[in-house]
């Protein structure tokens, strides 16, 4: 484990500082939360690699260190508040918003993914994550983090937010992806692109094929 610890700090000085996540609490999280849980065993020397890791016999992947913690520090999270993460895999994202003080939920679809998160959570000591199968109430949520690229806006997460809520999503794919901020205020949510970045896209917010004559 202690091999385990320097990468942690590595990763948390030589990626994350200079990525521009300044937040002390993030930082703080990212260098407590032990990431190599949040892949399968045989995948552990993966972990701290500046890149996504692929979570085999699932279709999610953990997103690389950098981007994840840059898009919980647009969050701005407070303790206490509410906070959602969705189709975050094996929850280290999760894991993390925890670690800062939310109350957290996992909402993954993916039932091999689920069976990931509960181990790994386990693991990482953030058992008060609740872990769910399906869609929450609406407004239930002061922030949403989206763990993966959207290649269409996500509609469908808008009305978890309440009011003056915060949803942070990776829209786009490829070069042409960047992380946006949405708020919500008075039942309209509006977004803004904060920084280029690039994440494995979420199977269920892939662009529909267009048909070509």
């Amino acid at each position: 484990m202690e091999g385990f610890s320097g990468l942690r700090r590595n990763m948390v000085d030589c990626q994350l500082r200079t990525y521009d996540v300044t937040d002390r609490a993030v930082l703080a999280a990212a260098d407590a939360v032990p990431r190599e849980v949040f892949v399968p065993e045989n995948f552990a020397h993966l972990a701290y690699l500046d890149q996504s890791t692929a979570l085999p016999g699932t279709g999610r992947a953990l997103m690389a260190p950098m981007v994840i913690a840059r898009m919980i520090q647009l969050l701005d999270l407070q303790a206490g508040e509410d906070a959602l993460e969705y189709g975050g895999g094996s929850g280290y994202g999760a894991a993390l918003m925890a670690h800062v003080g939310a109350k957290v939920t996992l909402w993954e679809p993916d039932s091999a993914a689920r069976t990931l998160a509960e181990g790994a959570l386990r693991a990482a000591g953030a058992r008060q994550v609740t872990i769910t199968a399906t869609q929450p109430a609406s407004e239930s949520f002061d922030a949403i983090l989206v763990s993966g690229s959207c290649e269409t806006e996500p509609e469908s997460l808008f009305p978890l937010l309440r009011a003056e809520g915060r949803l942070v999503v990776v829209e786009g794919a490829g070069r042409a992806a960047r992380v946006k901020l949405y708020r919500k205020s008075a039942d309209i949510v509006a977004g803004r692109p904060v920084f280029d970045a690039a994440a494995p896209v979420l199977s269920e917010f892939r662009r529909p094929e267009a048909f070509i004559f």
